[in-house]
């Protein structure tokens, strides 16, 4: 009598996690994963939404930075952080930053049922005000992006290889 019952559960199981997210193949998973990318690092570094960011990312999000340590261990706590550097970017001689992923780095490592790894480089650039952008710093990065049924979130980053840029 329990082996039906096992057998049972464990289809499905099956089901739903085949179910949870059918993920995109080929080049329509590089475009779904650039524009995630683009709008999660144009919003957290040029714009100031943290309600947006929030339903960007998994309630369970983490962030390892290989300089400032351990970010995050939520969402939550990271969104209202990302929100006071909101206010401090309204004065008007603020530090503004922008990440820019460098061409042709991004590689991408789908995860059945789950996502994808995202791997690359990218740039950053920092000006005071209105004054003039300059180019200060390289990195490498590791992400997990979550396919759920609402859309693709950050689960995972490590931000790491960090270089001043002269």
């Amino acid at each position: 009598m329990r082996k039906p019952l096992i057998l049972v559960a464990l289809l499905s199981a099956l089901t739903a996690t085949a179910q949870a997210a059918t993920l995109p193949e080929g080049p329509a998973l590089r475009a779904a994963i650039e524009k995630a990318d683009a709008e999660f690092f144009a919003l957290f570094f040029e714009g100031c939404d943290p309600a947006r960011v929030a339903t960007m990312l998994t309630p369970d999000f983490e962030m390892y930075h290989d300089k400032g340590g351990e970010v995050a261990r939520a969402a939550a706590p990271f969104v209202a952080e990302y929100k006071k550097g909101c206010e401090e970017k309204k004065k008007p001689d603020a530090w503004r930053s922008r990440r820019e992923l460098v061409p042709g780095t991004m590689t991408l490592h789908p995860i059945a049922g789950v996502g994808v790894i995202e791997q690359g480089d990218h740039v950053f650039y920092e000006r005071k005000g209105d004054g003039p952008e300059k180019l200060v710093g390289k990195a490498r990065f590791t992400q997990l992006w979550r396919l759920e049924a609402d859309g693709w979130k950050l689960s995972r980053v490590f931000s790491y290889d960090h270089e001043a840029v002269k």
